[in-house]
């Protein structure tokens, strides 16, 4: 079984909408959507928005099924001036810009006893960068997560500067930690719904549904 996480409805929707003989569970307060997408079995889940839910709803697929390997979805702000709403970003990197012990000597970014950049799984990338979309730049680069939305023009540089990010958002990073540590392959992807300019929070309602369209393509395709 392969496990889908979404942060938001727009997200869920858009993936459910790929996904044929639809079952529905309630796990803990989730309810989850047990269906196929291409003659294989999918289970689909909504965390909501941030790392520590984010966190949970990973382990919870981790330890209440048999996971074959997790994929997370969702919009996020470009970092990369080479970007366009809709765009893909499949994120080779994963990298937590707002975790800072910089104050014992570490860069930012840096956790202890797992570094500072997770890494998706070779396999699964290597389908994904095969998928071909009419009028979507596809790239592989480095998502960075946080607990923040960005919309700040000079944390957006920072960001960029620090970690060569090519976007950002607020759950990838962290289902990247959980699944390394419980040794589960991952990939995190994304789409462009915004450029943070300080007034982004308009285009991100505006293209939401636009990104998550994108995103439940490229599963649909791998």
């Amino acid at each position: 079984m392969i496990g889908i996480i979404v942060a938001e409805s727009e997200e869920m929707e858009a993936v459910k909408n790929i996904m044929k003989n639809i079952e529905i569970k309630n796990i803990y307060e989730f309810k989850v959507v047990i269906g196929e997408i291409n003659n294989k079995t999918y289970i689909l889940i909504k965390s909501g928005v941030g790392k520590v839910n984010a966190a949970r709803t990973a382990q919870i697929l981790i330890d209440k099924f048999d996971i074959e390997y997790i994929i997370n979805v969702g919009s996020a702000g470009a970092l990369n001036a080479k970007l366009n709403i809709g765009d893909i970003v499949i994120g080779s990197k994963l990298v937590q810009h707002d975790f800072d012990v910089t104050a014992f000597g570490r860069e930012k970014g840096y956790i202890s006893e797992v570094g500072k950049f997770f890494e998706s799984d070779l396999e699964i990338i290597k389908k994904a960068k095969e998928v071909k979309i009419n009028d979507i730049n596809i790239v592989l680069g480095t998502i960075a997560s946080g607990d923040i939305f960005c919309t700040d023009v000079k944390m957006k540089e920072e960001i960029r500067k620090e970690f060569n990010a090519d976007c950002v958002e607020m759950e990838g990073a962290a289902i990247a930690q959980v699944c390394f540590l419980s040794k589960v392959p991952f990939i995190i992807i994304r789409s462009i719904s915004d450029i943070p300019n300080n007034n982004n929070q308009i285009d991100f309602k505006n293209y939401i549904k636009l990104a998550s369209k994108n995103c439940a393509e490229l599963i649909s395709r791998i």
